[in-house]
């Protein structure tokens, strides 16, 4: 492990020395992500770094209202009319959300919460393509659970009930600030943690994501996985390119960073292509043979945007996790004094 970590130091420090040649939008791109056509694809032709690979660089968002999986009343249908289109983007932007449940566009539902309230403009909610699923394929969903594998995320539900509140170890990992949103596979957040910055360096790709801005150095040099013994809660990522496509392999993962029930049998393939001056298009295979009982692919066009990736400060100067465990002593004081009486 330390010739790994010094490895990824160096790897950093190379992909740093190039960061402020990353490539910046250029004016007059009028044409979406959503409109490309696959012909679009084909035809163009990607940048090329110093030594010679594709170039993935710049700051892109994965920001999309196209959920995870398909709404159930939309059956197989996989791809959605520009005049579908037109109507859902209205619609969100008018601070109806959920429509994709309802094909007829006939049952308006209130936002969750005033965009603009925290800063952000309603007028760039978008959908990133034409798909009702980011999953593709006619199912759109995923896979059924596995009965040993819903045995199994049971157990692990049960864990901690009745004792969530006990220390800071039986909180999840995400509100310690440990693994969160910029967890892989990358799946688009919420209006917020969307960026990412794509530096890449002879051997290496780096990925700096906006939420907790954790940094993915990626080794492309033809390196293997490392032991089978050695799990990581991000498991670990080897790269490799083929043709315009960078591919990354990710395995050794640990039971600790599930993702939506998956084991330490976790294997992941992500696809990054360029395939526009503006747009790259992310495509994650996720397999599990003690999860599900077959593998699913999900496509996101990324666009790219203007940066910087400021900084996402998850506790700086929050209190809200010994808050909570403050909270519970007090509880438990007040049962026991009350229980004493």
């Amino acid at each position: 492990m330390s010739h790994r970590s010094l490895a990824s130091t160096v790897a950093l420090a190379a992909v740093i020395s190039v960061a402020l040649v990353v490539q910046m939008p250029a004016a007059g791109q009028t044409q979406s992500a959503a409109t490309k056509t696959p012909t679009d694809a084909k035809a163009w032709t990607p940048p090329r770094t110093s030594d010679g690979k594709p170039d993935l660089q710049g700051i892109w968002t994965n920001y999309t209202l196209t959920p995870l999986e398909r709404p159930k009343g939309l059956g197989s249908k996989e791809f959605y009319t520009d005049q579908e289109i037109a109507a859902l983007t209205k619609r969100a932007r008018a601070g109806e959300v959920g429509e994709e449940a309802d094909p007829g566009f006939t049952r308006p539902q209130a936002v969750r919460y005033d965009l603009e309230l925290y800063g952000f403009d309603p007028s760039t909610l978008r959908y990133s393509s034409k798909r009702t699923s980011l999953i593709v394929g006619s199912e759109g969903v995923v896979p059924p659970m596995l009965p040993a594998a819903k045995e199994r995320n049971a157990e692990r539900a049960s864990k901690d009930k009745g004792h969530e509140f006990d220390s800071y170890a039986n909180r999840p990992l995400s509100e310690r600030c440990l693994v969160g949103q910029e967890r892989i596979p990358m799946t688009p957040g919420a209006n917020e943690g969307n960026l990412l910055q794509i530096v890449q360096g002879p051997g290496y790709v780096a990925l700096l994501r906006e939420q907790n801005h954790s940094t993915r150095v990626i080794p492309t040099d033809g390196r293997p996985h490392v032991p089978q013994n050695i799990h990581l809660w991000q498991g670990d990522s080897v790269g490799h390119w083929e043709g315009n496509t960078l591919v990354v392999d990710t395995t050794n993962f640990t039971n600790r960073t599930e993702f939506r029930g998956s084991s330490e049998k976790l294997h992941l393939v992500e696809r990054f292509t360029r395939a526009a001056d503006d747009t790259i298009i992310y495509e994650f295979t996720v397999e599990d043979p003690t999860t599900w009982a077959k593998p699913w692919t999900a496509e996101i066009p990324w666009t790219k945007t203007k940066g910087p990736v400021y900084e996402w400060a998850c506790h700086e100067g929050n209190t809200m996790l010994s808050t909570i465990l403050r909270g519970a002593r007090v509880a438990e004081a007040e049962a026991a004094q009350k229980k004493g009486k």
